[in-house]
């Protein structure tokens, strides 16, 4: 198993679209700068067969340190949460199209 870099995104849409290298990287770097400004708005963004990124606000909360076991507070903070879609999680899982137990069946 590998890890897939913009590098390798950049050589696949190179392979499979016939653009430039430095073409493919910009169009690479466009889509990804786009999807990080979405996020850092607030705003959701859904990929249609792949998922859904959206921004979740934590709030304050305490915190303990598991060293020490002093009390700390933790700041309130965004984080990014990513939920798969069905066809990725079939995918995923080995299976062929959406099928499967629908989510929180556990039978």
């Amino acid at each position: 198993m590998s890890t897939v870099t913009r590098a390798t995104l950049a050589e696949q849409i190179y392979d499979q679209v016939g653009l430039s290298r430095h073409e493919s990287a910009d169009i690479l770097e466009d889509i990804l700068e786009r999807m990080a400004r979405t996020l850092e708005t607030g705003d959701t963004l859904k990929i249609s067969g792949f998922g859904t990124f959206s921004v979740r606000q934590k709030g304050q909360r305490t915190g303990r340190n598991p060293k020490t076991g002093v009390e700390v507070p933790i700041l309130p903070r965004s984080v990014l949460v990513f939920r798969p879609s069905q066809l990725l999680r079939a995918h995923v899982n080995g299976q062929s199209g959406g099928e499967g137990p629908p989510e929180g069946d556990d039978e």
